[in-house]
């Protein structure tokens, strides 16, 4: 596809962002299932945050172009093809991963309402209702989010700029593959819908993977194009779930178990692969200090937040210390990642675990220095759970850069989470 040409010739009104309910992150459907069978009355609020101050996404993208983005997704169902899709597929070589109960209602199901307005240079977009729903916004309200800000600055350049901005990201980006494919061993997966340029570019990236790096290529955690290109989808669970359990904790003790009850109740649901611990949304030492035993037998563990080398070998020592054999064990890294670091990671890991990777926004937005005044480099943009219940939410991360909520409940949880001083870094994206 001439993605540039594309670009020119309708100024992107043919192509909305979002083309279904499944063009969406597929760890996204996992918890859903998850929360709809175990927490389907919790009321939830989601609210995007852009970490990146500068980018006044207010002053860059027209509210009526995003209304009118929001309220295409509002009018989005399963089509009968995607329908069927998830109740027949093998994900993770299981048959059936998706219940006939949940699917009978995700069929049914239309986002709920959004709330948006401006503020001080900024959107502040908000969802409020029952949290199968009202999280199903997440992935896509990003989406939109970076893609118009996107748009924006493509509306700007000629015919000739979009095509020599395209050439030169895509052999920037075959330039990466390359490196990639001669790491022995390599397993990697696109992670980036959330942050991406755009659906079109995500999906060129996808078909670059698949023939640039063969079986190095593991999947793509996007639904939508999984399906359309016949690849694994890829995905598990993400800090929501333990955010919105501690929320509803009603003591300090409670508290302190919300995060592996978490992991029990996706104990009882998956198996295999699909087991993997995710430990740094209120400390990783603490957590894995104090964790059951029975998770030390599970596949692996996600890095998502901190140095990931450092996380890497807390995870050995655990699993050492526990009984367990490392070099059976998954590691994931899925944070911020580009070349240099995955290249790193993997010749300092090899043959201690088994090595996988999850690249994201720098892999499906990596326009750095290809527009004016690199007007087109990806940022820091999320949409977290802020509150359960009327409850606030609180995110601590092995990097205080992304923790989130209210300051005194911040103090809180580090005290029940006996989280002690944390070495700051870098959000990038």
């Amino acid at each position: 596809m001439d993605i540039a040409t594309r670009v020119y010739n309708h100024k992107w009104k043919i192509d909305p962002i979002v083309r279904s309910l499944i063009d969406t992150d597929f760890y996204k459907l996992l918890m859903c299932q998850s929360v709809f069978r175990n927490k389907p009355d919790t009321r939830v609020a989601f609210s995007l945050i852009n970490r990146s101050k500068t980018v006044r996404l207010a002053e860059l993208i027209d509210e009526g172009e995003l209304r009118e983005q929001l309220d295409h997704i509002r009018s989005l169902s399963l089509s009968r093809g995607e329908s069927t899709w998830l109740r027949g597929n093998t994900f993770y070589g299981k048959r059936q991963m998706f219940r006939p109960d949940f699917m009978e209602w995700f069929e049914n199901l239309r986002l709920p309402p959004y709330h948006l307005e401006k503020i001080d240079g900024q959107y502040e977009l908000t969802f409020e209702g029952s949290w199968p729903e009202v999280m199903l916004w997440e992935i896509p309200a990003l989406a939109v989010l970076m893609e118009l800000r996107g748009r924006a600055v493509l509306n700007e350049m000629g015919r000739f700029e979009l095509q020599v901005l395209y050439a030169r990201a895509m052999t920037q980006m075959w330039e990466k593959v390359q490196r990639l494919r001669t790491i022995d061993g390599l397993k990697i997966a696109d992670f980036g819908t959330r942050r991406r340029h755009s659906f079109l570019w995500q999906d060129w990236c996808v078909q670059a993977m698949m023939e640039g790096l063969g079986d190095k290529f593991t999947g793509t955690s996007n639904c939508l194009i999984a399906m359309k290109r016949e690849v694994e989808a890829i995905g598990t669970n993400a800090h929501e779930l333990p955010m919105v359990y501690a929320a509803l904790a009603e003591t300090d003790a409670e508290l302190a178990e919300a995060p592996y009850q978490v992991l029990a109740d996706w104990h009882e649901e998956h198996s295999g692969n699909l087991r993997i611990i995710l430990p740094d949304t209120y400390g990783t030492d603490g957590f894995l200090k104090r964790a059951p035993d029975w998770l030390a037998g599970w596949t692996g563990i996600r890095i998502d937040s901190g140095d990931p080398a450092s996380g890497a070998e807390t995870a050995i020592c655990w699993w050492q210390d526990r009984g367990e054999d490392p070099t059976q064990k998954l590691v994931i890294f899925s944070d911020g990642l580009d070349v240099d670091q995955i290249e790193s990671l993997s010749a300092q890991f090899a043959g201690r675990v088994r090595v996988s990777f999850g690249w994201g926004t720098l892999l499906t937005n990596d326009f750095r220095g290809l527009a004016p005044n690199d007007a087109l480099a990806p940022f820091s943009l999320v949409c977290k759970a802020v509150s359960a219940n009327g409850r606030p939410t609180v995110k601590l991360s092995d990097n205080p850069e992304k923790a989130m909520g209210p300051k005194d409940e911040i103090e809180r949880y580090k005290r029940v989470f006996g989280v002690g001083e944390q070495e700051r870094r870098e959000v990038v994206v």
